[in-house]
């Protein structure tokens, strides 16, 4: 590593090689012609080569000090360019987030928070991974993704969570799905019904057969769907009874077109929130989102 005397001495050589004059190049370092001297002839005696002639018109550089002057020019043209660039990142906020989260909560909840971040951030780079809860712990381990958006884990020992709110499964069908199994099959929905869950590995699912074991319940017909947005739209056409966050289709529930399939015991709410690493070092951009979402209106 330079030490910061040779760094000064460098940079006193390149002024007084584009001066041709030790005392102009003295004149505009604010510095005095004797220690300007004594640092070029330290120079000399360090690399062993004389670096400029004197003569009555001031000095000029010898080859070896040609050689010499165009390395260090264009090493401090790189650092100069360094720190350019590095007063643009912090003007214009240039950086990079990556955000993981399941395919319906980046659609309903992450996306409304990337929109109004990116209004203020223009600058910064986002990706998004979806994927599931359970693949977005090892994503947030790996440091593949700065945040993810997901169900609060029972486990926080090594993760910062910040909660925005609880979400609530509800069972959802159409009226005449209810209407028509009522008078066809005259049994509870979970009895003879088409009963549309997520596939096994899900978190949300598991969070449902849990609650199904704690309140002996058994479904007869189980379609398992990949996602919560087919779920959605296989109950819309009348397919069965879905079972879905209810907060994704309030909108269907007022007007209507959808209705809450009343159950014995609530199925528990949980809390979703932005996690990340508790070890991991907070870039700029990260500490401008955790502000931001931290300050969000709820």
């Amino acid at each position: 590593m330079i030490s910061e005397s040779n760094l000064n001495r460098y940079r006193l050589f390149c002024a007084v090689a584009e001066c041709e004059s030790i005392s102009r190049a003295a004149e505009l370092n604010y510095i005095s012609q004797p220690a300007i001297s004594k640092a070029i002839t330290k120079m000399e005696e360090t690399l062993d080569t004389r670096l400029f002639v004197r003569n009555h018109r001031g000095v000029t550089l010898t080859d070896e000090g040609k050689l010499f002057y165009e390395q260090l020019k264009t090493a401090f043209d790189i650092i100069k360019e360094g720190e350019e660039q590095i007063h643009r990142i912090k003007e214009l906020g240039i950086g990079r987030l990556r955000f993981g989260a399941s395919a319906i909560l980046c659609k309903h909840m992450l996306l409304p928070y990337i929109k109004e971040y990116i209004a203020e951030n223009p600058h910064v780079k986002i990706t998004v991974d979806c994927q599931s809860s359970s693949h977005l712990f090892r994503l947030l381990y790996d440091g593949k993704i700065d945040f993810a958006l997901m169900v609060k884990p029972e486990n926080l020992s090594d993760i910062s969570f910040y909660s925005l709110g609880e979400i609530e499964d509800v069972f959802i069908a159409t009226p005449s799905y209810i209407e028509n199994l009522h008078i066809r099959e005259e049994s509870t929905v979970f009895e003879k019904g088409n009963i549309m869950l997520l596939d096994g590995e899900n978190v949300s699912r598991m969070h449902v057969d849990r609650y199904f074991k704690e309140n002996n319940i058994v479904p007869e017909h189980i379609l398992e769907v990949s996602g919560m947005d087919m779920l959605i739209e296989f109950a819309k056409t009348g397919m069965g009874a879905a079972c879905v966050i209810k907060r994704f289709v309030q909108k269907e529930l007022d007007e209507g077109s959808l209705m809450e399939i009343p159950l014995p015991v609530p199925i528990n709410k949980r809390e979703v929130g932005f996690a990340y690493m508790k070890n991991a070092k907070l870039t700029s951009a990260m500490e401008r989102f955790k502000e931001f979402y931290e300050n969000y209106p709820s």
